[in-house]
């Protein structure tokens, strides 16, 4: 496959994945701000920000909930924002027209074309159910028409590694505000993890066992070490003849370190320094996806978020 179709491949996947993950962090605590009138609008809407990798536009004495909708749901020039990553989904699509097939193009082109400039107060919610659907709806499209090939291993390997960082995004949320931070329930359903959770533990979530399912279990999708081994498996298929002695790829050798000290770290231990774990899983998936970048797209520069560390 060449360079620049699987560069492609690899950011469509982490671009959809960013749009689904953005929308379900930001639906949760600016719904969260709406209910709990003893948060501090400022200090809670900057604290996001940072975890979403931004920071206020200059010259805000005060960041309110209108501006983080503006900065990282519709804003087309903000690459943290919802609306970059459908854009830069579909123009990865559009670099890669020879080999996208048809299906997947409309629906990204059908996105972007959608996608609004201003969002009225009372939609939202509605918003942020609309990205998850239509990034639901492009997964689904690569999944069920795809043959388990390069083009969905390097489709998937973006993916995977956007999750993990997703999800350490959101759990790293859990303390922006300290006492009045979204319940562990709250965040489960932001994952659609909590019929899943019920279903595993039978009983309300308790923090220890809620921080367990969405790290550790193997089972669960959008856990994050489920999606370090898809990434490991698609890194596998994509070169199955690779480190049959060791482990010289150095992406592998990145997603394997951070695997290792998630599995056998107590989940105690993890709780309690739970920010720097999850800025730590942070790390390891910049590194792995620089790794990808120089082990296949070598000329092209990579993407990244605002702020992200060099």
């Amino acid at each position: 496959m060449l360079s620049r179709i699987a560069e492609s491949l690899f950011w469509i996947g982490r671009y959809i994945e960013r749009a689904d993950g953005t929308a379900r962090i930001l639906d949760v605590h600016l719904q969260l701000l709406l209910e709990d009138p003893w948060i501090d609008e400022d200090t809670a809407c900057r604290s996001l920000l940072s975890v979403m990798g931004s920071a206020p536009s200059d010259g805000l004495a005060t960041v309110r909930r209108e501006d983080v909708l503006q900065q990282l749901a519709v804003d087309r020039m903000h690459p943290s924002s919802i609306a970059y990553s459908i854009t830069a989904a579909r123009e990865n699509a559009r670099r890669a027209r020879e080999i996208v097939s048809t299906e997947l193009w409309e629906s990204l082109n059908a996105t972007n074309s959608r996608m609004p400039r201003r969002l009225q107060t009372d939609k939202v919610h509605d918003f942020f159910g609309w990205v998850r659907e239509r990034a639901a709806l492009a997964v689904g499209v690569v999944d069920s028409s795809t043959s388990r090939d390069e083009y969905w291993h390097f489709f998937t390997l973006g993916r995977s590694i956007e999750r993990a960082d997703m999800t350490a995004r959101l759990l790293a949320t859990r303390s922006l505000t300290e006492a009045s931070g979204p319940s562990w329930t709250t965040i489960l359903r932001s994952c659609g993890a909590y019929e899943a959770y019920l279903r595993t533990y039978r009983g309300m979530p308790s923090a220890r066992n809620a921080a367990e399912f969405l790290l550790l279990d193997r089972l669960f999708p959008r856990s994050i070490i489920y999606a370090i081994q898809q990434a490991e498996e698609c890194m596998s298929g994509i070169d199955p003849r690779a480190d049959r002695v060791g482990h010289s790829n150095s992406v592998l050798r990145a997603l394997g370190k951070i695997r290792a000290e998630l599995e056998y770290k107590p989940i105690a231990d993890i709780l309690r320094e739970l920010t720097d774990e999850m800025e730590r899983v942070q790390v390891v998936t910049r590194e792995a996806s620089e790794a990808i970048r120089l082990r296949f797209f070598p000329t092209q520069a990579e993407p990244s978020w605002i702020g992200e560390i060099s």
